[in-house]
Protein backbone atom coordinates (compact mmCIF):
# COMPACT_ATOMS: atom_id res chain seq x y z
CA UNK A 1 0.00 0.00 0.00
CA UNK A 2 2.32 2.75 1.12
CA UNK A 3 6.11 2.98 0.17
CA UNK A 4 7.28 4.45 3.39
CA UNK A 5 9.27 2.60 5.61
CA UNK A 6 9.78 -0.16 3.34
CA UNK A 7 13.11 1.63 1.34
CA UNK A 8 11.22 2.19 -1.96
CA UNK A 9 12.42 5.66 -3.91
CA UNK A 10 10.56 8.94 -2.78
CA UNK A 11 10.26 11.69 -5.69
CA UNK A 12 11.57 14.74 -3.93
CA UNK A 13 11.25 18.06 -4.36
CA UNK A 14 14.30 19.22 -6.21
CA UNK A 15 15.76 23.05 -6.83
CA UNK A 16 14.27 25.01 -8.72
CA UNK A 17 15.87 27.91 -10.80
CA UNK A 18 17.55 29.96 -8.44
CA UNK A 19 17.26 27.54 -5.42
CA UNK A 20 20.12 25.86 -3.85
CA UNK A 21 20.69 22.78 -1.76
CA UNK A 22 21.93 24.12 2.06
CA UNK A 23 22.23 22.67 5.76
CA UNK A 24 21.54 24.66 9.07
CA UNK A 25 24.73 25.11 10.53
CA UNK A 26 23.37 27.53 13.41
CA UNK A 27 20.12 28.77 15.00
CA UNK A 28 20.20 32.57 15.43
CA UNK A 29 16.86 33.58 16.77
CA UNK A 30 14.09 35.67 15.50
CA UNK A 31 13.72 33.64 12.42
CA UNK A 32 16.74 33.13 10.66
CA UNK A 33 19.63 30.57 10.86
CA UNK A 34 22.68 30.26 9.53
CA UNK A 35 22.94 28.07 6.70
CA UNK A 36 26.02 26.48 4.69
CA UNK A 37 24.76 26.01 0.90
CA UNK A 38 26.18 23.21 -1.78
CA UNK A 39 27.36 26.38 -3.59
CA UNK A 40 29.86 27.12 -0.47
CA UNK A 41 28.79 29.83 0.21
CA UNK A 42 27.72 30.59 3.89
CA UNK A 43 24.23 32.60 4.48
CA UNK A 44 22.06 34.18 6.78
CA UNK A 45 18.49 32.63 5.79
CA UNK A 46 15.24 33.38 7.04
CA UNK A 47 12.40 31.10 7.74
CA UNK A 48 9.13 32.86 6.24
CA UNK A 49 5.85 33.31 8.05
CA UNK A 50 4.33 30.73 6.11
CA UNK A 51 7.11 27.97 7.45
CA UNK A 52 6.95 29.26 10.98
CA UNK A 53 5.00 27.09 13.83
CA UNK A 54 4.08 24.63 10.97
CA UNK A 55 7.58 23.04 10.02
CA UNK A 56 10.21 23.39 12.62
CA UNK A 57 14.01 23.57 11.51
CA UNK A 58 16.67 22.54 13.68
CA UNK A 59 20.08 22.34 13.40
CA UNK A 60 21.53 20.42 10.30
CA UNK A 61 18.91 19.93 8.67
CA UNK A 62 18.44 19.72 5.09
CA UNK A 63 16.72 22.70 3.30
CA UNK A 64 16.16 24.23 0.02
CA UNK A 65 17.00 28.32 -0.10
CA UNK A 66 16.45 30.61 -2.53
CA UNK A 67 19.01 34.16 -2.16
CA UNK A 68 18.48 37.37 -2.92
CA UNK A 69 18.91 38.54 -6.02
CA UNK A 70 20.47 41.87 -4.12
CA UNK A 71 22.30 40.29 -1.26
CA UNK A 72 23.92 37.23 -1.40
CA UNK A 73 25.07 36.83 1.59
CA UNK A 74 20.91 36.62 2.88
CA UNK A 75 18.37 34.16 1.57
CA UNK A 76 14.89 32.76 2.33
CA UNK A 77 14.01 28.90 3.05
CA UNK A 78 11.96 27.68 0.96
CA UNK A 79 11.57 23.81 1.68
CA UNK A 80 12.60 21.46 4.55
CA UNK A 81 13.30 17.92 4.02
CA UNK A 82 12.73 15.10 6.23
CA UNK A 83 15.17 13.33 7.56
CA UNK A 84 14.59 9.84 5.73
CA UNK A 85 14.58 12.32 2.66
CA UNK A 86 17.84 14.17 3.23
CA UNK A 87 19.13 10.40 3.83
CA UNK A 88 18.03 9.81 -0.02
CA UNK A 89 19.31 13.11 -1.39
CA UNK A 90 22.89 12.03 0.38
CA UNK A 91 23.05 8.19 -1.19
CA UNK A 92 21.59 9.87 -4.82
CA UNK A 93 24.62 12.35 -4.94
CA UNK A 94 22.65 15.55 -4.56
CA UNK A 95 24.07 16.78 -1.76
CA UNK A 96 26.85 15.60 0.99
Amino acid sequence: MSDDGDGGRKNLRMPEDDEVFATVTDMLGANRVKVRCADGQERTARIPGKMQKRIWIREDDVVLVEPWDWQDEKADITWRYEKSEADQLREEGHIQ
